[in-house]
């Protein structure tokens, strides 16, 4: 579990060793992608393998994009998770809809370049139990997330909304202090800045994402 006042969240997990270096190091939340065009995207086998080691304490988060219902009750029927985190186009009807069929928390990530993208943030947070605030894709990207993109943290210096919120978007051991000073961020969340190549996960870059994070 996280010391101090800063919540981290390792994504994109995919390898129990993984999993147990952000517990080890005092993740909050460990992340499971369930979208079959990332690289880090998981089978329900696997994700129930994984969740199965993560002990109480720490938030086990399903990473979907634009999944039906079909595809969430079969996720949620079978993987023991804590949270959902919408990382597509749904609504927020749709974020309502979800948070009321399944009784989970629901993250909604919000995907930021410009000051024209910050209202999304405030419209989700009347319907979301918390905000991924994360860098905006570029046009014509895979991902919706993941791609070791930021957006200029200025634009969300000091702004506050109505339910917590977390940072994404290329952040790195390296970077994650500064990230953390310019936009008073109690919650990181990463994926590709401790990967050694798309979908590898490192276990030291781990350690020193989240003791960076910490300090």
């Amino acid at each position: 579990m996280a010391t101090g006042d800063i919540r981290v969240k390792i994504c994109g997990l995919s390898e129990a060793a993984h999993v147990a270096a952000a517990v080890e190091a005092g993740a909050a939340y460990v992340g499971f992608v369930f979208f079959a065009r990332s690289p880090r995207n998981v089978s329900i086998e696997q994700a129930h393998g994984l969740a199965a080691g993560v002990p109480p304490g720490v938030a086990k988060v399903a990473l979907t994009v634009n999944a039906d219902d079909a595809a969430l009750d079969e996720i949620v029927d079978r993987v023991p998770l804590d949270m959902l985190q919408l990382h597509g186009a749904e609504s927020p009807a749709r974020v309502a809809q979800v948070k009321a069929r399944y009784g989970l928390p629901v993250m909604k990530a919000v995907g930021v370049a410009d000051a024209d993208d910050l209202p999304a943030l405030a419209e989700y947070g009347r319907v979301a139990d918390q905000l991924l605030v994360d860098a905006k894709p570029p046009k014509g990207a895979d991902l919706p997330g993941g791609n070791g993109l930021a957006f200029d943290w200025r634009l969300i210096a000091g702004r506050r909304w109505p339910v917590p919120w977390m940072l994404a978007g290329g952040l790195t051991p390296e970077n994650v202090a500064l990230a953390i000073q310019m936009t008073g961020a109690r919650q990181v969340d990463v994926s590709s800045g401790v990967e050694s190549a798309p979908g590898v996960k490192d276990a030291a870059l781990i350690g020193a994402f989240i003791e960076a994070a910490l300090a």
